[in-house]
């Protein structure tokens, strides 16, 4: 392919990803397919002779898109959002062409400017502690990860080598592997499994602090954890709190949970991987109280930003901790500008040594919606689960199972757990909408969480009217 038929085929390319996405809704929104369904279709072997580019978009519909379940259609109500808008998307396209593999200033200034400036401006628009903001003297500042679960797991692993650090001061008898033996980390028992997957990467013990009845940690149960686990000797470091929790977005309590991490010499970590990006508006900025006392917050605009995956925005309030942890300084990567104050290298904030160019999204979307466009995005969405809640709450044969705060709904048909089992394998055969469950208290809870950009009030009637079909005969067969 040369640049003449680049020209053309990309054309075609953004005709055909548009009329995807214009006529989305029309395709199910889930595939009806055996596991394995794909390597019958094409050849075992990729091919000798180069192929038609026509014959690759056939194959397109005829392999792909059978499998795909389609995230972006209004009748997609699973997990949490996946942004996507065009800016996103054309951004990509630049990034893609670019091609920088930004892990140090120098092998590509831009890629590592834009980024630490889209990070203050994103911060700034969640109103952050000036302690997070970059700035050009500021000593904490901002990365694109490209997971919460990466950020989770680089906070953690900062936090680890800052205790070890910490202890070796006081006694530095003791060993590396003697402490880490007696370092113990906390989370919620409803924080999501990747905070969990971090402990077991970083070796480090982690017990999970029981919530109250609205599925968020209290200082006072945590507290209690933290003073058993000192009387026996543990060294308690590192504690996540979580802020939109996965089963039903619950918020723990940081401006009681702050405080206490801060005395006890714990770092604190924010995961508020969906939530977050409602703290854009002013009546939901309350939510994110308590910030103040963390030492690092994430979350991730590739949820519910309109920034296309991958994008995890994480703040560090001191960047040293995060530097500190993991530099590593070879000749072949080392610049004349490593050392200036204006320069950050963001191979030392991240998992990986590669990065791609991801802040030129950020760009492109800030600008071309604006902060009151960002606002009226997450705001409409909020108003449909409204508007679902309402739909669950006037027929008695359901119940509402959590707080709705933002753009999630946790029902369930008053019954047995068998029953709304029942129900959801029913509601995902049909593949006319698409939910996942959770499990709150013990109950089997169906989640309906509004995803889709494109999602407006008449595919929420539509959804819930499915619904309804689909209990009364459920219902009928089961008195039967």
């Amino acid at each position: 392919m040369d640049a003449a038929e680049f020209r053309r085929r990309g054309k075609e390319m953004v005709d055909y990803v548009a009329d995807y996405l214009e006529n989305i809704e029309k395709r199910p929104v889930y595939p009806d397919l055996e596991p394995g369904y794909l390597r019958s279709l094409i050849p075992n072997e990729a091919p000798l002779e180069p192929e038609s580019y026509e014959d690759i978009i056939k194959d397109v519909e005829r392999v792909i898109m059978p499998g795909v379940t389609h995230w972006h259609s209004p009748y997609f109500f699973a997990y949490f959002p996946a942004a996507s808008s065009y800016p996103a998307m054309v951004a990509d396209m630049l990034c893609g062409a670019i091609g920088c593999i930004g892990f140090s200033w120098a092998a590509s200034p831009a890629c590592t400017e834009l980024e630490t400036v889209m990070l203050d401006w994103l911060g700034k628009m969640l109103q952050l502690p000036e302690c997070f903001i970059a700035g050009t003297h500021g000593r904490g500042g901002g990365v694109i990860q490209g997971t919460a679960s990466e950020a989770t797991l680089m906070s953690l692993l900062a936090a680890r080598c800052k205790a070890v650090r910490r202890v070796q001061a006081i006694n530095a008898k003791k060993s590396e592997s003697e402490i880490l033996s007696k370092l113990v980390a906390y989370t919620s028992d409803q924080a999501h499994s990747s905070v969990e997957r971090a402990a077991l990467i970083g070796a480090v013990m982690m017990r999970k602090v029981p919530t109250d009845n609205h599925y968020a940690v209290r200082k006072e149960m945590l507290k209690k954890m933290v003073e058993e686990d000192k009387a026996a000797g543990l060294i308690p470091f590192y504690f996540c709190a979580t802020l939109g929790t996965t089963p039903s977005c619950a918020f723990d309590h940081l401006t009681e949970l702050g405080p206490l991490c801060n005395e006890e010499n714990m770092w604190m970590h924010i995961d508020a991987a969906y939530a977050g990006s409602a703290f854009i508006c002013p009546e939901f900025r309350p939510l994110l109280n308590g910030v103040e006392f963390a030492d690092s917050f994430n979350f991730n605009p590739h949820k519910w930003l309109l920034v296309n995956f991958d994008c995890s925005a994480m703040w560090v309030k001191e960047r040293a901790d995060i530097i500190g942890a993991f530099k590593m300084e070879p000749l072949y990567l080392k610049h004349e500008n490593q050392e200036s104050g204006l320069v950050t290298d963001y191979r030392h904030w991240q998992i990986p040594l590669g990065r791609r160019f991801r802040s030129l999204k950020m760009w492109f979307v800030f600008r071309m919606y604006g902060l009151k466009g960002l606002q009226a995005h997450i705001r409409k969405q909020v108003a449909l689960a409204k508007e679902f809640e309402s739909l669950v709450r006037a027929d008695k044969r359901f119940e509402i199972c959590a707080e709705v705060v933002l753009g999630l709904v946790c029902f369930r048909l008053k019954g047995s757990n068998e029953l709304n089992q029942e129900l959801l394998k029913r509601i995902t055969k049909s593949r006319e909408i698409h939910l996942v469950p959770c499990q709150l208290s013990g109950r089997f809870v169906l989640r309906f969480a509004i995803c889709a950009r494109s999602t407006e009030s008449h595919h929420i009637q539509q959804a819930w009217q499915h619904i309804t079909q689909l209990t009364f005969e459920l219902l009928q067969e089961a008195s039967h």
